[in-house]
This record gives structure tokens, sequence and C-alpha cells, in this order.
């Protein structure tokens, strides 16, 4: 079954459900016609269908089809499952990215950075601080640790752009898991200093350890989000057992 075939169907799903041409809670057409419309098999349907599930775009019910049950949401809103770049997540919701770099600078990581970040004493790392726009607002800092023998002659440049498309197109980094926490915390200097906060002095803290293929970790980042402006989404399912 030929990738570019279920995901050229994907995303043609996907376009239909968000632009509404799919009402949400409307069934989708039936399999058989999805078959004659896209001209597949019906496991390359299928494969589109539980893409679009696991995104949480639509829910199947034996015996009745697939329902439509995405609803656009009103704030920034990033995904708790899937591993998203801050571009990729700004695309997504149909906004305008910008990240300046606010420092670039290595380090050695001492017992302090360790207990903080996951990263043995003395790894050798990048440190950034990166301030992140939405549709010209900034919203989030980014503190990033990249481990320097495995994201090799990372530059502000880059660090402008994707770090993650570089890690991926260029140093073929296969991202494979995160491990997220997701707290409150109170505002520091630097908080203050780059976001319009207003009457918050909190703000939603996103603190993830991501691994590649190979079980390295090779980044930890904290992510500062404006309140009024953060939002996680999830399709969660009960397990059974």
């Amino acid at each position: 079954m030929p990738k570019e075939k279920y995901a050229e169907i994907y995303k043609d799903l996907k376009r239909k459900i968000e632009t509404e041409e799919y009402a949400f809670q409307e069934l989708l057409p039936s399999e058989n016609n999805l078959i004659l419309t896209y001209d597949c098999s019906r496991n390359t349907i299928r494969r589109a269908v539980s893409a679009l599930v696991a995104d949480g775009y639509v829910q199947t019910m034996q015996g009745k089809g697939v329902r439509n049950i995405f609803q656009p949401t009103l704030r920034t809103s990033f995904t708790i499952g899937g591993i998203e770049s801050f571009k990729e997540s700004a695309i997504r919701n149909n906004q305008i990215p910008k990240t300046e770099v606010l420092c670039f600078t290595e380090i050695t990581t001492d017992p302090k950075i360790s207990n903080k970040t996951g990263f043995p004493v003395g790894s050798e790392l990048y440190y950034l601080q990166r301030l992140h726009y939405l549709d010209d607002k900034a919203l989030i800092i980014n503190h990033n640790y990249f481990l320097k023998n495995v994201v090799t002659n990372l530059t502000k440049e880059i660090a402008e752009n994707s770090i993650y498309e570089y890690f991926e197109n260029i140093l073929h980094i296969a991202i494979v898991t995160s491990k997220r926490i997701m707290t409150v915390e109170k505002m520091t200097e630097i908080d203050e200093k780059y976001l319009d906060l207003g009457d918050y002095n909190c703000l939603a803290v996103v603190s993830s350890q991501t691994y590649n293929s190979d079980g390295i970790m090779f980044e930890y980042t904290q992510s500062r989000h404006h309140p009024e402006y953060f939002r996680f989404q999830d399709n969660a399912t009960r397990r059974t057992i």
C-alpha cells in the first residue's frame, strides 16, 4: 500500500472536515463511496481513516460509519499525544509563526543542570532561549538544551527557522518519543520582560525529554506559555483489561 496514496486521502478528508464540507457530527461518505472517489483499495481508505481517528477528527461506529467529531479551537492548541515542532503547530492552527533567538551558547552539564534536565554531568550541550510569536504576538519562551554529539553543527540561523526540520532532513535524526510534564509556575524576570502577561503572574509550563531511535535523550526543553493563549488537546481512548 503506497504511503503517498493514503497520506493524500488523509489530507483531503482532513481538509474537507476542517472547512466544514463535512459538518460536525455528520457521517462521512461510506467506505465503498470513498473507494470509488479516490480509486483505491479498501485497506488504503482504512489506513487514512485510522489516521483521522488517531488525530481526533473522526470516530468510527460499528455498523453506522465514520462520524466527524472535529471542532475548531478558539485558542492556540498544541497536541499531547504527538510530537510537533512550533512551526508545525502554527501551520496546523492557521497562524503565522516567528522565532527570535534570545540566547545561543554552549555549556557543560553541571550537577544542577543535570538534575533539571536529566543529562549526565559533563555532557556538552547547546543552550538556547527562544521567543516564539504567533501572528506577531509573543506567546512562548523556550529554554532548549540539545546534546552536542547528536545535534551537530547547530546554529542560531537554524534555530530561528525549524530545529526539527534540521534534525530530520539534514541530520536524519529519528525523533521517536517525548516524556512530558505540565505544570503551572510563577513568572520569571525573563517571562515578564518578553511576554505581555497583563494581570497574570503565572505561566503554563511544559517540560519535555525527547529521545531518538537509539534511545538517547538528545533534547530537554522547557516551554513557558502565555496562560491566556495556552491549550493542549488530546484524543484519548479508555483501555479495558
